[in-house]
């Protein structure tokens, strides 16, 4: 009897878990359903300041900007890592950190500086042998515009007092609910796009393309960053959703199969006690 009621006390565990993970994959679909409203408001704007920035910068040279500017010499790498605050989301944290270990060993001569978006990131790595020169870690998900700018001012000072000779990122690009694309992007210097003759529109600028560039390239930055977060968040609240639809399934599963074993374990009690009755009847003979 001992053994029913531990078969009987884990099944009535699992449930409750089952409640659990059931309750959290619906949260994250509702949460996810935003980001995604989030991230695909701010699409149309990436588009369109990136062309800007190119159309503009066409007509500028290096000189005119800092963030233009390629350092003769690539000692020291920032990389910007994103990832989440909480856990139980699947691969999605593991992958990041496994890019960023891969972009380590593919660059063994330079010194790697860290800016951590989220806790994960920033709990894994602290523990090394690594320089880390920002972390922001009390976003929650609830990422603003705000927030960006602050880690792209950061991320452009250190750039232009050379503490940092490039900058990178390295986000989970959103690409369905169970699929996520660990991405590295580069964020300084800024690389503009060549664009063909044939399609260049020649503008009147007021004030002049100098200028402008000078006023739009920090937006540019700043964005840059927050649409990677927006992304990752998108990102983050999928997975979380399949990993919690995983384990509600599988606790179905083990409840099944605990529920076959507690049958079998009160059935074979029921016989058990039908024998002792049936041999001392037979004794009383």
């Amino acid at each position: 009897m001992a053994g029913m009621r531990d078969i009987k006390r884990k099944i009535k565990s699992v449930k409750n878990t089952q409640k659990i993970t059931k309750a959290m994959k619906m949260v994250s679909a509702a949460k996810m359903r935003k980001a995604q409203d989030a991230m695909a408001a701010a699409r149309p704007y990436a588009y369109n300041i990136r062309n800007v920035v190119n159309n503009i910068g066409a007509r500028v040279s290096e000189e005119v900007h800092p963030f233009l500017q390629k350092k003769e010499e690539v000692n020291n790498i920032g990389l910007v890592v994103i990832t989440s605050d909480r856990g139980l989301c699947g691969g999605f944290n593991a992958n990041i950190i496994k890019k960023v270990l891969a972009f380590v060993r593919e660059n063994p001569s330079k010194k790697i500086k860290f800016y951590f978006v989220g806790r994960k990131g920033y709990d894994f790595f602290r523990k090394r042998e690594y320089e880390i020169l920002k972390k922001y870690i009390t976003f929650g998900g609830k990422v603003r515009y705000d927030d960006a700018i602050e880690i792209g001012k950061a991320v452009g000072d250190d750039f232009v007092n050379g503490v940092v000779d490039e900058v990178y990122t390295i986000y989970n690009e959103f690409k369905s609910v169970a699929y996520q694309v660990p991405k590295v992007e580069k964020l300084l210097p800024l690389s503009l796009e060549e664009t063909e003759s044939e399609n260049t529109i020649d503008y009147l600028y007021e004030p002049s393309p100098e200028s402008l560039i000078k006023e739009i390239l920090p937006r540019y930055l700043n964005f840059s960053i927050f649409s990677a977060i927006l992304e990752s968040i998108a990102g983050e609240h999928g997975a979380r959703m399949a990993a919690m639809d995983n384990a509600t399934r599988n606790a179905g599963e083990l409840i099944k199969k605990l529920e076959i074993t507690y049958n079998k374990a009160r059935q074979a009690a029921i016989t058990k006690e039908i024998l002792d009755i049936v041999n001392g009847a037979e004794a009383l003979k």
